[in-house]
């Protein structure tokens, strides 16, 4: 059987043909996260003969991810995802080159990966790194699928390449931290969302329309309910707050390390300045500097910066410590 035998059933269809097909493989994508959301886009990217694909992620798999990280075995407990991903996807198909990053992600690495990649697939399940993905990807003019799923909700959308970024759709940060460890999911929940994911990177990919950027798709599969809207008109923020890397810190930066001594006993910075986010609108900021706010996933900073006048200010998702 040739290459093109695995292929042939998606070739069948008009916008994707043998011209198609060619367009796919010779693209490369980024997919950030080797999760709950991750297995499902990767497979079908995989499946679907994406030329290149580079996956990163930071974590190991735990029998916990089991029930919804569908690329992992018993026996890949213990081994980092990106590297077992990588190897289960290239077992898939041979044809295609997979390059995984044991890593996470940060304002630092991000921008040469991005700049290497056609198009990228947020699937981190961290508002910090969806807004870093965002920027970046909206300052590259490079296609960006972003998602995200919790209990037995969810949604992905198409962002930035001329498309809004998410800061327009989602200026704000929600008020639950709830995450899919502390909340919970069901797996076929993150299964549904993360193949849709896939399918709004090939549409992109394959220059169909309508086009997936702009798009937003919603679920709600308690009701199992589906909707959605396009936000092609939405407005970008006039200021927003950066995310920035520890590496970034400047030494004329004022740290506030938002986590307590207890969750952190190392602090973001040596001359970080421990301050619980309730005294932040008493605090006197020093004048012209820029005021570094950290915390573990970059919630806490975000809602913290809220409270200060200061206009010079930048987020540090720090991680726990």
């Amino acid at each position: 059987m040739s290459g093109l035998d695995r292929y042939n059933r998606q070739m069948l269809l008009p916008e994707v043909s043998a011209e198609g097909q060619a367009r796919l493989s010779a693209a490369h994508v980024l997919v950030v996260g080797a999760g709950g959301l991750g297995c499902p886009a990767l497979h079908y990217l995989a499946g679907a003969g994406i030329g290149q694909i580079t996956v990163i992620d930071p974590d190991r798999v735990e029998e916990s991810n089991l029930h919804r990280q569908v690329l992992y075995k018993m026996s890949d407990i213990g081994a980092p995802k990106a590297i077992r991903a990588a190897a289960h996807l290239t077992a898939l198909n041979s044809n295609i080159s997979v390059t995984p990053i044991h890593a996470p992600l940060t304002p630092d690495t991000a921008p040469a990966l991005i700049a290497q990649a056609d198009l990228v697939l947020d699937c981190a399940d961290s508002f910090a790194v969806s807004y870093i993905l965002s920027d970046l990807c909206f300052d590259a003019a490079r296609p960006l699928i972003s998602a995200s799923a919790l209990g037995q909700t969810g949604y992905a959308g198409g962002f930035c390449a001329g498309a809004p970024s998410l800061r327009a759709l989602f200026p704000d940060l929600p008020e639950n931290g709830a995450s899919c460890a502390t909340a919970g999911v069901l797996g076929p929940v993150v299964g549904m969302i993360g193949a849709l994911q896939a399918q709004m990177a090939l549409r992109v990919l394959l220059k169909a329309t309508p086009s997936p950027l702009g798009q937003l798709v919603t679920l709600d599969l308690a009701q199992m309910q589906f909707g959605g809207f396009r936000f092609d008109s939405a407005e970008e923020p006039e200021t927003a707050l950066p995310f920035i890397s520890t590496a970034a810190l400047q030494p004329e930066d004022v740290v506030i390390e938002l986590r307590s001594i207890t969750e952190a006993p190392i602090p973001a910075h040596p001359n970080a300045l421990r301050l619980p986010p309730d005294h932040l609108p008493t605090w006197t900021a020093p004048q012209d500097r820029r005021i570094v706010l950290c915390c573990s996933t970059g919630l806490r900073a975000w809602r913290a910066a809220r409270t200060l006048t200061e206009r010079n200010i930048a987020l540090c998702a720090a991680g726990a410590a």
